[in-house]
């Protein structure tokens, strides 16, 4: 009896969590539960302890790719199929899914409820959590397996084993589409590098990925008489901003490496060149893949930035990345224009926007920028390094973007830090998947419940500010 009033009440606490309460609840319960069995003898050799486990789980999950195992030696068969389970429950959305389990767990939601379920789906509307859910899933599995298709048929090749090479190209192509960066290759994608197929069609599964579910059925609902003006504004600005942002980091990767002559560009001609410098940027939006081993020695400092740069912009509000999203930037763009322009109204493609939503993406830029530069400080004032090694400080804010953005780009770093430090980088990965405004709003609503609802009745005088 004692036992079953005990399951009663964590049932009625968990109840009466918010949704962004009940998200990382959810998210830190999963992280558990795969690293119990991805340590297990079932999943993994005996070099897979329990924090290795922890760490792989946690990348898995939110969809990163950092790593300190490899994944095709460590990991068996099956321990492989759970990480790809893992990484589809976290590409999906983590959020999406949680949201979709609460409908489960609450019941006779209000109106109310509903809407703020369908903020945490960044749902425009009331539409229901299960149609969304089926949307996400049906647009994965089918992009999914049109990439392991052409994987199997005419990438993986080489691949002698017919078993193997196409659970490589479903591994693969779920990673990828994904945006998680993992790899049952140790040097993940280095053998293909100058393979022109092979490059194309994880590009293809990277950038839809991170176009996001909504884009695409955007785009599908319109397939009878496709045209871009009839796109919803969400749609077009995503579609625009991604290509203007390959585009140009691309051309930026390609003038930097070659003028400055880093070791990235050895032994490629002009066409491969050009092919390398757009997978990377598209893997640099989140996604984690790499054909050339990225250290300070291949890669000039300028492109390092530009990387980091592409990495902290990340993928679109919807899709399987991270980052602060390209309609964030692409926000604070506009109201910067608008700013220069002495005009009080933000306008993107003569329509309006809400200085909500001006706001939300000055606080997701500046609270993902101090959240980033407060771990860059703990790991460069800690003695977090297992070796008596010195990195410099552009190593370590590398390293911490390409966790907190979800990404997964390793610089050697990564392996070389004691538990302490890929602890902190275990965090920013949970934090930056979830969203910097989801964790602060679930940390408020637990210390300040009763606040908030006393400051919706208050009423404050305006007061100018010089800035």
């Amino acid at each position: 009896m004692k036992f079953t009033s005990k399951v009663y009440k964590l049932k009625d606490a968990y109840k009466k969590l918010s949704v962004p309460q009940f998200t990382i609840v959810t998210g830190l319960f999963i992280i558990c539960l795969g690293t119990l069995i991805l340590s297990s003898p079932l999943c993994s050799s005996s070099k897979v302890g329990l924090w290795e486990a922890f760490f792989t789980s946690t990348s898995a999950i939110t969809v990163t790719g950092l790593t300190i195992i490899d994944i095709g030696v460590d990991l068996n068969f099956f321990g492989q199929v759970f990480l790809a389970f893992m990484l589809l429950s976290g590409g999906l959305g983590l959020m999406a899914i949680t949201t979709f389990l609460q409908g489960f767990v609450v019941k006779g939601t209000k109106l109310r409820t509903r809407l703020d379920k369908g903020k945490t789906l960044d749902e425009f509307g009331v539409g229901g959590i299960g149609r969304t859910f089926q949307s996400i899933a049906i647009t994965a599995i089918i992009i999914i397996s049109l990439g392991a298709i052409v994987l199997y048929s005419f990438g993986f090749v080489d691949i002698q084993n017919n078993w193997e090479r196409l659970w490589s190209s479903i591994f693969h192509s779920i990673s990828a589409y994904n945006n998680a960066g993992f790899s049952l290759m140790s040097n993940s994608l280095q053998d293909y590098r100058t393979n022109f197929l092979v490059n194309s069609v994880f590009i293809f599964l990277v950038f839809m990925g991170g176009l996001g579910w909504r884009v695409i059925d955007d785009i599908w609902s319109h397939k009878k008489n496709l045209s871009y003006k009839k796109l919803s504004l969400h749609s077009r600005l995503v579609i625009r901003t991604s290509l203007s942002l390959i585009l140009f980091g691309s051309l930026g990767f390609f003038i930097t490496e070659s003028l400055l002559n880093s070791q990235f560009f050895n032994d490629l001609n002009l066409f491969e060149r050009l092919m390398s410098s757009i997978f990377e940027t598209v893997s640099a939006r989140t996604a984690g893949f790499t054909n050339f081993p990225i250290s300070l020695n291949s890669i000039s400092d300028t492109g390092l930035l530009l990387l980091m740069t592409l990495m902290f912009i990340g993928a679109s509000t919807g899709g399987t990345g991270g980052g602060i999203k390209t309609t964030t930037f692409i926000a604070l763009m506009a109201a910067t224009r608008s700013t220069l322009r002495g005009q009080k109204d933000v306008i993107i493609s003569n329509r309006l926007i809400s200085d909500k939503v001006i706001l939300k993406a000055v606080g997701i830029t500046v609270g993902s920028l101090l959240f980033v530069l407060l771990m860059a400080m703990l790991l460069s004032t800690t003695n977090t390094f297992v070796k008596k090694e010195s990195f410099t400080f552009l190593e370590i804010l590398f390293t911490c973007i390409s966790a907190f953005a979800t990404v997964g780009f390793d610089i050697g770093l990564t392996e070389k830090l004691n538990h302490f430090g890929q602890f902190i980088l275990i965090v920013g990965m949970f934090v930056g998947r979830l969203g910097i405004l989801l964790l602060l709003s679930a940390l408020w609503q637990a210390l300040y419940k009763s606040r908030i609802d006393r400051q919706k009745r208050i009423g404050y005088p305006r007061a100018d500010l010089y800035v």
